[in-house]
């Protein structure tokens, strides 16, 4: 079993209205059983929410000489002091109020990924998908924790670019 930090806090949570656009923080939220989060244009479909962490945000920023705020990778909820790199599916990760349970991690490189922030794409490499199993309030500040064990061996099937 890993001793990787289960704990850490979210610093954003956005939505965009329109498919292909960049996603705005509304520091607020909704997070919907069946559906992910309220207001979001991806809201219903399989991969219900995404989150990102802020640590990868930041390699790439710093690789790029770039500044990216919350929602600019197209992800619903960008997380920090957590290792979202060591999830697995199936893993439950509570977010504020709400629980949710990762049903993918990346995108399958063929997969059209229509959306880039200075030409860079996180979600195909770095982006954690899930679906809304206990819905409730998230916001900034709310703590982040991996509810079930994060395996040293087994991280699931992370898609490589």
């Amino acid at each position: 079993m890993s001793r990787a930090k289960k704990k850490g806090e979210v610093v954003g949570v956005c939505i965009s209205h329109h498919r292909r656009a960049p996603k705005k923080n509304i520091a607020e939220g909704i997070l919907k059983e069946g559906w992910g989060l309220e207001g979001d244009s991806h809201g219903g479909a399989e991969r219900e929410i995404s989150l990102v962490s802020s640590e990868d945000v930041e390699e790439v920023c710093r690789a790029r000489s770039i500044r990216a705020l919350p929602g600019a990778f197209a992800e619903n909820i960008r997380t920090q002091d957590i290792d979202l790199g060591r999830v697995k599916i199936g893993d439950r990760i509570r977010l504020g109020e709400a629980t949710v349970e990762v049903v993918a991690l990346g995108k399958d490189p063929s997969e059209p990924h229509p959306y880039g922030y200075c030409g860079i794409s996180l979600l195909p490499e770095k982006g954690v998908f899930a679906r809304v199993v206990l819905g409730g309030v998230v916001r900034a500040g709310d703590p982040v924790e991996i509810m079930t064990p994060v395996s040293t061996t087994e991280t699931g099937d992370r898609k490589k670019s």
